[in-house]
């Protein structure tokens, strides 16, 4: 059996959609069809179900399913602790992270990482941070570098990478702009645009508000911070943003005793080999890190040997 068609099984499987799962492997539509054809001859059984643009996986799919997964995780895994062994830094490097991260944050770092491991494929995704550490989880992508999640999870190696201090704002013609120190109880009277409460961000602020027994009055949700600061700036209500992203669009809001911070950083799951490649992205980003100690720190330094052309 051959892992080019398990892999394009499992991606046809998560994205519901053949055309999808052809972007998502740079294919064509016809190539990732041949691939399921001859894994289903193979197999001697259908794997999906077509009905129109629906893909469903049949009963021999949903079998097949969890053990395709975890074949091609074994597999990878095996790659990297061999490849790991000659101490080059090449080969690809899956990395996930959110838009916000990848605007404001990962530009310099990705830019620095290209010009010194050149031989590194970088298969960047993004998406919420929710999803990347679900991905993360189950072992879809090696790294994610995303707002951490305020709980730990067994499976998951995390490590704090920057500050993210989280501000209240509102637009400069807002009815709350200019009266000086506002409570919470103010905010609570008019209307929020926040991300999804199943955010982390969102978990964040409704926690606040929870602990004060009040109730968030949430007029309008969207889980990408540069359309919430658009948003506001229109005068659509108040929200919480990072300072990074404040410009004379916004008004801080003076509200006392109230401290908001996130943490981004970068997870990976502790049962898979980190890859060489892996393993000089984190040190690059422990390069770049406002948490002071976390650089040196010995199990966190995972030094290893450029290839000659990434000299």
């Amino acid at each position: 059996m051959e892992f080019d068609g398990l892999r394009a099984f499992v991606i046809i499987a998560d994205q519901g959609s053949f055309s999808l799962a052809a972007d998502r492997l740079h294919l064509t539509q016809p190539a990732v069809s041949k691939r399921i054809a001859l894994l289903e001859n193979q197999l001697g059984v259908k794997v999906f179900d077509r009905t129109g643009r629906t893909v469903n996986l049949t009963e021999a799919g949903s079998e097949l399913y969890p053990r395709a997964t975890e074949i091609l995780s074994k597999v990878e895994d095996t790659g990297r602790a061999i490849s790991n062994l000659i101490r080059t830094v090449s080969g690809r490097l899956s990395l996930a992270t959110s838009h916000h991260i990848g605007l404001w944050r990962l530009g310099d770092v990705l830019k620095e990482y290209s010009s010194r491991y050149p031989s590194v494929s970088l298969d960047l995704h993004f998406m919420d941070s929710e999803v990347a550490h679900d991905e993360i989880i189950q072992g879809n992508l090696e790294l994610g570098v995303i707002t951490l999640s305020p709980t730990r999870h067994e499976r998951l190696k995390a490590m704090p990478i920057w500050h993210d201090q989280l501000t209240f704002v509102c637009a400069t013609d807002h009815p709350l702009a200019g009266t000086g120190r506002i409570y919470v109880e103010t905010l609570a009277e008019h209307s929020a645009v926040l991300p999804d409460m199943s955010t982390f961000t969102g978990r964040i602020v409704k926690q606040m508000f929870d602990q004060k027994g009040l109730t968030l009055k949430v007029g309008m949700s969207t889980n990408y911070l540069e359309t919430i600061k658009m948003l506001i700036s229109v005068g659509l209500g108040w929200s919480v943003l990072p300072r990074s992203m404040l410009d004379d669009t916004t008004c801080v809001l003076d509200v006392p005793d109230v401290t908001m911070e996130r943490t981004l950083g970068v997870i990976h799951h502790v049962q898979r080999s980190v890859s060489n490649a892996g393993r000089a992205f984190i040190d690059l980003l422990l390069e770049n890190t406002d948490f002071e100690g976390w650089q040196d720190r010995p199990e966190t330094r995972m030094t290893v040997t450029k290839n000659p052309a990434g000299q």
